[in-house]
């Protein structure tokens, strides 16, 4: 089964995001938040009524809740993204109210670690406010693992890039998000047993029953399967995700050495820009990208209305409802207002009393509206 591909939803989970994509998340990773909630939920209900946390209520509720399976294996990768948000023990002589496991026998438990100040009543209390900074805490965490692996990805690209994490707002185009391995569990606490086999006479002679045959022949199996297994395995071929150099330098052969790596060098440098764009410089440059199409539906407008000045809010109406994509009237004035700003000679807003007011030169060529914005949105991209 951990060989098995994951099915598409998860590997491509990112691509089909309908915001930008920023430092998202792999899907696994957002699944383990997401327990990692429903588990901080459940325990603190339980917390703040003084009752004992064990993993059999707390996996009963996350899988009520999330309709997932949850197992101790997830609690491992909650402690290893976020060490300090329980404490666990395996305790005994705890009351299980006839869910199948015995008083005298050990049980998981969670405990919430809380801070000396965060007492009701001298009391520790997991407040809401509290779960919230925990839940956002594990979110930091969870993006600072994916940078070290982002980070590993950089280092290994021709020429190597070196994004300082604190600038970084977008991952590498080509760093695939939902490849990054999972989290290895951290190691759970288990119940101390006093008879521990320690040797491996210890344990043959325990496994040995009265047919001592019987177990020879099954480890003389296990290893013809392990030693078959293994001579398959060294056969095939290691297939590697990067290119290999012999095949990029044969199809770029016959060209300057010394152009390639101002070429890559110059990519590295607009990829490094891309990665560490401010988010409302990223909205800016979407908003002129549609500019150079919204300039005509403007202009057509005006035209059809037959008057030289509209007001915004019939202006924003008449936009929304001939742009091919459905957009809100705020979002729509955010677009008339930059045409002011880039096209004043063109585009006018003025406020008179109560309304405001759009006028347009309806005289002025189009192609050199359409030009002058193009030539705009380049030179914010290049920046």
């Amino acid at each position: 089964p951990g060989s098995e591909k994951p099915p598409a939803f998860q590997r491509f989970h990112t691509l089909a995001q309908d915001v930008p994509p920023g430092l998202t998340l792999p899907y696994k990773f957002k699944v383990l938040a997401e327990m990692f909630r429903s588990v901080d939920t459940i325990s603190g209900m339980l917390f703040n009524r003084a009752e004992t946390i064990t993993f059999a209520k707390v996996k009963q509720g996350v899988q009520d809740m999330m309709r997932k399976q949850f197992e101790e294996r997830h609690v491992g990768q909650i402690k290893a993204v976020y060490p300090t948000s329980y404490r666990l023990r395996q305790e005994k002589n705890i009351p299980t109210f006839g869910n199948g496991v015995k008083k005298s026998e050990y049980q998981l438990t969670l405990e919430p670690v809380l801070g000396e100040e965060e007492k009701v009543n001298g009391r520790p209390h997991l407040s809401a406010s509290r779960l919230l900074e925990r839940r956002k805490e594990f979110n930091r965490n969870l993006v600072n693992i994916v940078k070290q692996h982002h980070k590993v990805f950089l280092a290994a690209l021709s020429p190597p890039m070196v994004v300082p994490e604190e600038k970084l707002t977008r991952w590498h185009p080509r760093f695939n998000v939902d490849e990054v391995p999972d989290i290895t569990p951290a190691e759970l606490p288990r119940p101390p047993q006093e008879d521990r086999l320690t040797t491996a006479p210890e344990v043959l002679s325990s496994a040995r029953g009265e047919d001592g045959t019987r177990l020879g022949r099954s480890v003389s199996e296990l290893w013809n399967v392990a030693w078959r297994a293994a001579e398959a395995g060294a056969g095939e071929p290691v297939v590697s995700k990067a290119a290999s150099p012999a095949s990029t330098s044969s199809a770029l052969k016959g060209v300057s050495q010394a152009l390639l790596e101002r070429i890559r060098a110059k990519e590295a440098q607009k990829l490094q820009a891309l990665m560490t764009r401010d988010p409302r410089q990223e909205e800016r440059l979407a908003m002129l990208g549609r500019l150079p199409a919204m300039a005509r539906i403007l202009r057509n407008v005006f035209v059809a209305e037959k008057k030289q000045a509209l007001t915004m809010e019939v202006a924003c109406a008449r936009m929304a409802d001939s742009y091919d994509t459905q957009m809100s009237p705020g979002e729509m004035e955010k677009h008339l207002r930059l045409f002011a700003e880039l096209l004043p000679d063109w585009v006018g807003i003025h406020a008179i009393r109560t309304d405001t007011y759009i006028k347009l030169d309806k005289g002025m060529d189009l192609s050199l509206v359409t030009e002058r914005l193009t030539k705009a949105a380049k030179e914010a991209e290049a920046l």
